[in-house]
């Protein structure tokens, strides 16, 4: 991968207790200043601070023959030339630019929500007989769709544990033609070897597909050799929990490819944001930057304070971490391990007192997402991990009591951690 001004390419390996450990040198890489400076800020239409919102699905052209070009392949949005809504409107086009630059990406198509970026970048590149190979521990949507939905269409997937690299390599075939995974594996938060998993994906002529969800900025798969780059949109891009949405970042040949009018999944599924939900994301991504370090801070002292009391805590920001190294040489400066932890609190009883007695303190919301300014928690194994089976929940270590908090910012750290440790000790007393 060729290098661009600015950056500290250096990546090295080494090894240790004879496994490869990824060692990277982290980049001069500031993803948010990307947001800012790799796109040329667009006024209003008015001569606005904002961007204005296009909300037609349609648009005009002076001449005939532009249409037929445009149908042809001839023109498009790099010429200034919109045709419908469903193929690209300005303000999904200059959402899509921040979020590629964001990601180190040629380009990003924003999608109506998480999943329709993951199912539309799936249904594109795989085709009857092929077969994928994912983390085991991914979201529950996600899993079902690779283990029940897609064998409809003859497609299989392998599930290994997202740390388990030789388990990767033992798994591919020669039909294999994608390897999947999340950055931070939902929900026992283990890390991934990306630049590992890609080299052996492209050894086996696949591609590395990354859900980056759980760590925007914080990590560049793109930088680690990753392919394409998934995300919903809906956590903690957004940050506020009002709208659902997606992306998928990628090259131009894909996007062309995804686009295409006779075999394109994003124009033959119609998986488009909205151009309101894109004006309004593209809002919010100013303030992305300063959210994750927010959350990050935050959580990391939560988590500290929860390993001292002798809590079973899963966070890569904490040296007990089993890849707590590769995530530090891993990341960007500056936004610290994100804002995602687990804690396994024994048995779905307990956890279901802390989480009912959290909750009752105001300390945080029994829901399901994550990247909202308050806390969300949930109970893995009944909630968002619940599509997969008892005995593949316990092969990737999903317990009956294994809490997920997304942590929030709200309020100072110390009243929110009496809450916090109000909620735990209920949970030591097993109240209901």
């Amino acid at each position: 991968m060729s290098n661009r001004p600015g950056e500290d390419a250096a990546i090295s390996a080494a090894s240790a207790d004879a496994e490869r450990v990824q060692v990277v040198q982290p980049r001069l890489w500031n993803p948010a200043q990307a947001i800012h400076d790799g796109v040329r800020r667009k006024f209003g239409e008015w001569g606005g601070v904002n961007e204005s919102i296009e909300p037609s699905t349609t648009f005009t052209t002076m001449r005939p023959e532009i249409m037929k070009d445009m149908f042809e392949g001839k023109v498009g949005v790099e010429n200034g030339c919109f045709l419908y809504a469903r193929h690209f409107a300005p303000n999904s086009l200059s959402l899509g630019l921040r979020l590629a630059a964001m990601e180190d990406m040629e380009i990003a198509y924003p999608t109506a929500s998480g999943m329709a970026a993951i199912t539309t970048v799936l249904l594109q590149l795989l085709s009857p007989n092929d077969h994928v190979v994912s983390g085991g521990a991914i979201y529950g949507g996600t899993h079902a769709l690779l283990e029940k939905f897609l064998p409809r269409f003859g497609i299989h997937t392998t599930f290994v544990r997202p740390s388990d690299t030789k388990g990767f390599e033992q798994a591919m075939t020669p039909q294999t033609k994608i390897v999947y995974v999340e950055t931070q594996a939902n929900p026992t938060m283990e890390i991934a070897d990306l630049l590992k998993l890609a080299e052996i994906a492209h050894a086996h002529g696949a591609l590395l597909v990354v859900d980056n969800t759980f760590t925007p900025l914080i990590f560049t798969p793109k930088h680690h050799e990753a392919d394409i780059v998934v995300h919903s949109t809906t956590k903690f891009i957004n940050g506020r929990s009002d709208a659902i949405g997606g992306a998928i970042s990628c090259s131009h040949e894909l996007l062309l490819k995804m686009m295409d009018l006779n075999t394109g999944t994003l124009m033959l599924t119609g998986p488009v944001m909205d151009s309101r939900n894109a004006h309004q994301l593209n809002m919010y991504l100013n303030d992305l930057p300063l959210r994750m370090k927010a959350h990050s801070e935050r959580t990391m002292t939560f988590a500290q304070r929860m390993e001292s009391m002798g809590l079973p805590v899963t966070y890569p920001g904490l040296p007990s971490h089993p890849q707590h190294q590769l995530a530090k040489n891993m990341k960007n400066p500056d936004y610290g391990y994100g804002g995602m932890m687990s804690v396994d609190l024994g048995n779905q009883d307990r956890a279901t007192a802390f989480v009912k007695e959290l909750q009752r303190l105001g300390g945080g919301l029994n829901a399901v997402s994550l990247g909202y300014f308050d806390t969300l928690v949930s109970i893995s194994g009944t909630s968002t991990s619940s599509e997969i089976d008892g005995a593949e929940r316990s092969a990737m270590g999903l317990s009956s009591g294994l809490t997920r908090l997304s942590i929030g910012y709200t309020g100072t750290t110390e009243s929110e951690w009496d809450k916090m440790q109000q909620a735990i000790e209920c949970a030591r007393r097993g109240s209901k």
